[in-house]
């Protein structure tokens, strides 16, 4: 039955969600439960994508970024897939309309990652908006179970926070972006003099994307705000830790909080949502 494997895609998206991301998880648990499927469905077309330009050394990671993108755009356009996870893919962009351009844009992002080894300003903006800003629209439109004009008032602040987000992600994996993958994503700077002056001004601009983001995730429907804030809380405290690390161990070590730290931040902030006082 169709209905059999399409669940299979499903379980499979959230399966790669749970494997890859706890904090992700954690947060998706707390979305009303028929947005679920839809987010673990976007998650799971991410994380493959990422793990074909961060992780298959030893392929042809061209050749699997263009077979996969062929995929999608077929998957998308013919409304099924054999791969289970562009198969759930396919149904959350056709059932909430999730604008193609969306989609290119992240493919593009990826395809950059497999060439690029240093950004200046504008490819950075571009790289910034192609694998964070633009994910961030895709669950936008999930959240907000297609009311365009919601959407749209909506749509500034969820760039904002898909931004910190990425860029959060930049200094934590410092270490392995530079020293492994051989990237630079930020603009102008020189890693090999990363100082407490050049972090700080990184740290502001994530500061601003935060606050912006924040603002957003005020305004979100009800049954999706909460899900949203736990991912903020978490990445706030992943961010106030990496403000209090030294430039030199952010380029050589990877900053995390441990799981049982986060089950504690997702219990008070649950608490404080119940309270209202988000």
């Amino acid at each position: 039955m169709k209905a059999i494997f399409d669940d299979v895609g499903h379980e499979m998206s959230m399966l790669t969600t749970k494997r890859y991301s706890t904090s992700f998880s954690l947060g998706i648990r707390f979305l009303a439960k028929d947005l679920h499927k839809p987010i673990y469905a976007i998650y799971g077309f991410v994380r493959f994508a990422d793990e074909i330009v961060d992780s298959f050394h030893n392929f042809n990671k061209e050749e699997l970024l263009s077979d996969f993108t062929s995929q999608t755009y077929e998957a998308i356009e013919k409304g099924i897939s054999l791969n289970p996870i562009l198969n759930s893919f396919q149904w959350a962009v056709n059932t909430y309309q999730i604008p193609k351009e969306l989609i290119v844009a992240f493919l593009r992002s990826m395809e950059m990652d497999l060439n690029k080894t240093a950004y200046d300003q504008q490819n950075y903006e571009e790289y910034i908006l192609g694998s964070a800003e633009v994910v961030g629209l895709m669950c936008l439109k999930v959240f907000v179970r297609g009311d365009e004009a919601e959407y749209e008032r909506l749509k500034k602040p969820a760039m904002k926070l898909g931004s910190a987000f990425q860029k959060i992600n930049f200094l934590r994996d410092l270490r392995s972006d530079y020293h492994v993958l051989g990237r630079t994503y930020f603009p102008g700077v020189n890693l090999n003099e990363f100082t407490i002056t050049v972090k700080q001004e990184i740290e502001l601009d994530i500061a601003a994307d935060f606050q912006a983001g924040y603002e957003g995730i005020k305004q979100l429907p009800k049954d999706a705000r909460f899900g949203v804030y736990m991912a903020y809380i978490y990445y706030h405290k992943l961010f106030r830790k990496i403000q209090q690390t030294e430039a030199k161990i952010i380029l050589n070590e990877r900053i995390r909080i441990p799981d049982n730290k986060k089950y504690r931040l997702f219990l008070t902030s649950y608490l404080r949502h119940n309270l209202n006082l988000i």
